[in-house]
């Protein structure tokens, strides 16, 4: 391709003159660079665009096939840059945007929702990936802002902690009752039995004398319909749960090694998380369940499938209404935080700045 595209805007308008003294008028350069520039593109060509008379110019058959290409050439830039005239005047524009399925749902939406109201120009699209990949749609410009959790980032991405987030975890009363019952020493069962209502435990006595655990478990059930009206008795769960248990009964740590420990696939930024709360606390957990999406991590807990490590913000109402029950720890897992980011070299950068804006104007919805 010719180097100086500045050669092809010359010689389409002499082509539209006819005429090179038009053309240098039309152009506001002289007659001799018209003249000099065809000469030029010609020579570049290795052919003639032009027959020329005294009464002007007229494009030959490759001058017509060249003209033809760059009219709709012209056209097109001469539309983009209408478009962006426009654009400009309502404010249109584009903004992409990466985040996970849980924080899209349980974060961004209502945000996002504020702002294309008060932003209808804008067309947002959603790329829906863990964080380490959203990191990379950043890097690599496929996306423009990335809602994530905090980790370590490339020293060209900028983050904007928005919110503070706390991993707990969660399980329901029947899987911790069976659970308890399954994997505490027999001695420590001999003389006290206890089970759980919503978020909360309770004890009673019985004899387990020649009972095997099957029918232990069927006595245990009984007593939970049995007492389901003694509200009176019920104490807090997080501050009576391993109070109540029997000395040589699980401890919290023990809980989560012996029990199905449900967390986000490896390589998530939140699994990585739960991972070093593990080492930390000395803790081993004999069998792991992989799940990739944190609400189906609450849906198995649910269920009973196992103790499930979720971010506690997002799960406020299961835990609230006691269709899962809180965990207590020994050690709290640390808080993290939750934020958006960006590159700091993006092109979009005026958007990205009303986006980052508008967030911190309406930070109710985080």
């Amino acid at each position: 391709m010719i180097d100086n595209l500045n050669y092809y805007r010359i010689f389409y308008a002499t082509a539209k003159e006819g005429n090179i003294s038009r053309a240098a008028d039309r152009l506001y350069i002289s007659q001799p660079a018209v003249s000099k520039s065809i000469s030029l593109l010609e020579k570049e060509l290795n052919c003639t665009l032009f027959n020329r008379s005294s009464r002007g110019v007229k494009l030959t058959e490759e001058g017509e096939l060249l003209f033809e290409s760059l009219s709709s050439a012209f056209q097109k830039i001469n539309d983009a840059e209408d478009k962006l005239q426009r654009d400009l005047s309502l404010g249109v524009g584009e903004l992409k945007i990466g985040v996970s399925n849980a924080l899209c749902r349980h974060l961004l939406m209502d945000h996002l929702k504020n702002y294309i109201i008060n932003n209808p120009h804008i067309k947002v699209s959603i790329d829906c990936h863990a964080t380490i990949n959203t990191v990379r749609l950043l890097q690599d410009n496929a996306v423009d802002i990335g809602l994530i959790c905090e980790t370590d980032l490339p020293s060209d991405i900028e983050f904007i902690p928005i919110k503070k987030i706390h991993d707990v975890f969660v399980a329901s009363k029947t899987y911790l009752e069976n659970l308890i019952l399954r994997e505490t020493k027999p001695e420590a069962l001999n003389s006290s039995n206890y089970f759980f209502s919503g978020n909360i435990t309770m004890m009673t006595q019985f004899s387990r004398s020649s009972r095997d655990k099957k029918t232990l478990g069927k006595n245990q059930n009984q007593q939970n319909h049995n007492h389901t009206d003694n509200r009176h008795k019920e104490t807090s769960f997080k501050n009576t749960f391993f109070d109540l248990l029997p000395a040589n009964s699980l401890t919290p740590n023990e809980v989560l090694e012996r029990g199905n420990v449900m967390l986000l696939e490896k390589g998530n930024v939140t699994r990585n998380h739960i991972e070093k709360y593990f080492y930390q606390n000395n803790i081993i957990p004999k069998k792991i369940l992989d799940i990739n999406d944190m609400d189906l991590l609450l849906d198995f807990a649910r269920i009973g499938l196992g103790i499930s490590a979720i971010v506690k913000e997002f799960a406020e109402d299961a835990i609230n209404d006691g269709s899962v029950i809180l965990l207590p720890l020994n050690e709290e897992v640390p808080e993290r935080n939750v934020g958006f980011a960006y590159k700091r070299n993006n092109t979009n950068k005026k958007i990205i700045k009303d986006f980052l804006s508008f967030g911190n104007q309406h930070s109710s919805s985080f």
